[in-house]
């Protein structure tokens, strides 16, 4: 089983990205590993969408607005490729 570590930064504002291949694209790695999973004996599966995530802490004093602008910027231009991903943002306190 795979535990995930969170980032602990105390009283720092966290942001999620997480990206994902547009459902108008085909997903190789997703049919890959559904086919894995089925070959595994989880016949209930039936499909998988690849994707990535990251955690990301924001500095101090950043206002959550300006934040919110940055993590978009980056998500979009650095993250992700718009051509054949999608990406959403969440902000956590």
């Amino acid at each position: 089983m795979f535990v995930s570590k969170t980032l602990t930064i105390k009283g720092r504002m966290k942001a999620r990205v997480y990206v994902s291949i547009k459902s108008t694209v085909l997903d190789p790695q997703g049919q890959t590993i559904c086919s894995a999973l089925k070959g595994l004996g989880h016949k209930e599966i039936a499909a998988v969408r690849q994707g990535k995530f990251f955690e990301i802490g924001i500095a101090d004093g950043t206002p959550r607005e300006q934040a919110a602008q940055t993590l978009d910027e980056i998500a979009r231009d650095v993250l992700s490729n718009p051509v054949i991903e999608q990406y959403r943002v969440e902000i956590l306190d």
